[in-house]
């Protein structure tokens, strides 16, 4: 018998996108003595000098992975890849300063397409008010891929990791979710209507706001300069761009706790509980999994409650429990079940 050589092979999806970074990066070792916080947060941190500290960050944007160009402009493409590498720099509590872009182009763009996606990019900048600093360009036999790095600082008593939420802590979030899941949605149900009649003009006016959260989402850049006026520092803080439930998870994680969200405090949009009923889908199974929300999600001490009481910014969506508690949704009608994350993955397999 011929013995086979070849060790059995793990497929990526197996490990799933977190599973797969762990996996990869388990055994990197740090060893500059300028390296404060290495991988597992939303972004890295580096010593500048004994005060202020350098926030960095880097995302990839893939074309049929991340978004459809059948749909999505190019300039809005450019405003978003932007807004989502900006995010985690906010999710840091830091300040975000410059970026670097990076794209790979097939030949089927011509000049005037990447002019409209820079157009996107510079429009962000302006906005969020960084500097474009470098980046690279090349060629791509895939479509279109877009990497950007984005910068920041904060001082070192400013700078909130994920790994620092304590027991009794508050649970809270800025804005709404589930929108942009849903914006995607209805994207997609209106391409497949233009594929079957390209002479449909669809009517999208209920659908404005989950669309535009979907094509032209916005960081939270208001958040840490209003938490710093409400004298609030989070114990930890994490942004949402892969679904509530996913990040609470991470959260818990990385700070060694447990955790009770309750279902009836999680904010939707009147637009996004309306076209659950559409869909016919359950309103706080899209917040929960949706993802692309760009909020952020941070704890604080009991003690700061009186402060971002009422705070139309800010929802209290639950309390952090000891770790052996689990992390759990407490439903409407009082029902304890376990949180399990189905948020976005990118190195899944398509069913």
């Amino acid at each position: 018998m011929i013995e086979d050589k070849n060790p059995s092979k793990t497929s990526i999806s197996e490990l799933g996108e977190f599973g797969l970074i762990e996996h990869l990066t388990k055994n990197i070792k740090i060893t500059q003595k300028t390296t404060v916080k290495g991988i597992g947060d939303d972004a890295a941190v580096l010593s500048c000098d004994a005060k202020e500290q350098l926030v960095v960050t880097t995302d990839l944007l893939v074309e049929k992975i991340h978004f459809d160009l059948s749909y999505m402009p190019l300039k809005h493409l450019g405003y978003k890849a932007v807004v989502v590498n900006l995010s985690d720099v906010y999710a840091m509590n830091a300040k975000a300063t410059q970026i670097t872009v990076s794209l790979a182009v097939s030949n089927r763009f011509p000049v005037e397409a990447l002019d409209e996606l820079y157009a996107g990019i510079k429009t962000a900048a302006k906005i969020y008010n960084v500097d474009i600093v470098g980046g690279d360009t090349t060629s791509s036999v895939s479509g279109l891929l877009i990497s950007i790095t984005a910068l920041g600082s904060a001082t070192k008593k400013e700078i909130v990791y994920r790994n620092g939420a304590k027991e009794n802590d508050l649970l809270v979030v800025t804005g709404d979710l589930g929108a942009a899941y849903l914006g995607l949605q209805v994207l997609e149900r209106e391409k497949k209507v233009f594929e079957v009649n390209p002479k449909a003009q669809p009517d999208l006016a209920p659908y404005t706001y989950l669309i535009e959260r979907q094509l032209k989402p916005e960081a939270r850049k208001d958040i840490p300069p209003l938490l710093k006026e409400l004298d609030v520092l989070p114990t930890a803080m994490i942004d949402i761009s892969d679904g509530l439930s996913s990040e609470i998870i991470h959260l818990c994680k990385q700070s060694k706790v447990g955790c009770n969200l309750y279902e009836d405090k999680i904010p939707l949009d009147p637009q996004v509980i309306s076209t659950c009923e559409e869909f016919n889908i359950d309103s706080t199974t899209i917040a929960l999994n949706g993802g692309e929300d760009y909020e952020l999600l941070f704890t604080v001490k009991q003690e700061d409650f009186p402060k971002i009481k009422g705070n139309p910014n800010l929802s209290i969506i639950g309390h952090i429990t000891a770790e052996k508690e689990g992390v759990h949704l407490i439903t409407r009608a009082n029902t304890k079940i376990p949180l399990i994350a189905r948020g976005w993955n990118a190195v899944k397999e398509k069913e």
